[in-house]
C-alpha cells in the first residue's frame, strides 16, 4: 500500500519544495518588464530623434531653395535696373520705348509673385539698411540726409534685404 501513497512526479516537470522555482521564475519577469521599459523608452527616444531630424532636414533644405532663389533673383536686378535706365532716354522711339515698359513691367510682375519689393527711398531719410551713398549734393529745399536720387533702387525678400539702393543724398550747403 505504500506504492498507492507515493506521490508521483510526471516526468519533465520540476518538483516544487519550497517555492524557489517561483521566486525565479517572478525575478526573471520582473527582469524581463524592465528590459521591456527600457527598450520602450529607446523606441520614444529614437522616434522623437527622427521627428527632429525629419524637422531640421526640412529646414535646411527651404535655407537651401531660399538662397538659390536669391541668388537668381540677384541676377535679375541689374537687368531690371538697365530697363528702367533705357526708359529715362528720350530718343526711342514710341515702339521701343512700350517694348521696354512692357518688358520692364513683366520683370517686375515676376519679382512680385516672388515676395521681392522695391523700397521706395527718393524723398526719405538715409537709412543704411537699405541704402548706399555713392554721392552728395548740396540742397537747401530738403532736410540734410535725404535722399535726393536712387541711381539703383533697394529690394526686399519679406524681411530681408535682397540688395541695398545706390542713392545720392543731401547735405547742407
Amino acid at each position: 500500500m505504500n506504492d498507492d501513497l507515493e506521490m508521483r512526479v510526471p516526468t519533465g516537470e520540476p518538483f516544487i519544495t519550497n517555492g524557489s522555482s517561483l521566486d525565479t521564475s517572478a525575478d526573471e519577469l520582473a527582469a524581463a518588464k524592465a528590459k521591456a521599459d527600457e527598450n520602450y523608452s529607446k523606441f520614444l527616444l529614437a522616434m522623437a530623434d527622427f521627428e527632429n531630424y525629419k524637422k531640421r532636414v526640412e529646414r535646411q533644405l527651404s535655407e537651401i531653395s531660399l538662397a538659390g532663389k536669391k541668388s537668381v533673383l540677384k541676377k535679375i536686378l541689374p537687368v531690371l535696373d538697365n530697363l528702367e535706365r533705357a526708359l529715362t532716354y528720350a530718343p526711342a522711339s514710341d515702339g521701343l520705348q512700350s517694348g521696354l515698359a512692357a518688358t520692364l513691367r513683366g520683370f517686375e510682375s515676376v519679382l512680385e509673385s516672388e515676395g521681392v519689393k522695391a523700397v521706395p527711398l527718393k524723398g526719405a531719410r538715409f537709412d543704411p539698411k537699405f541704402a548706399e551713398a555713392i554721392g552728395t549734393r548740396p540742397d537747401s529745399g530738403v532736410p540734410e540726409e535725404t535722399v535726393l536720387e536712387e541711381a539703383a533702387r533697394a529690394y526686399v525678400i519679406g524681411d530681408e534685404v535682397l540688395r541695398v539702393g545706390q542713392v545720392i543724398v543731401a547735405t547742407s550747403e
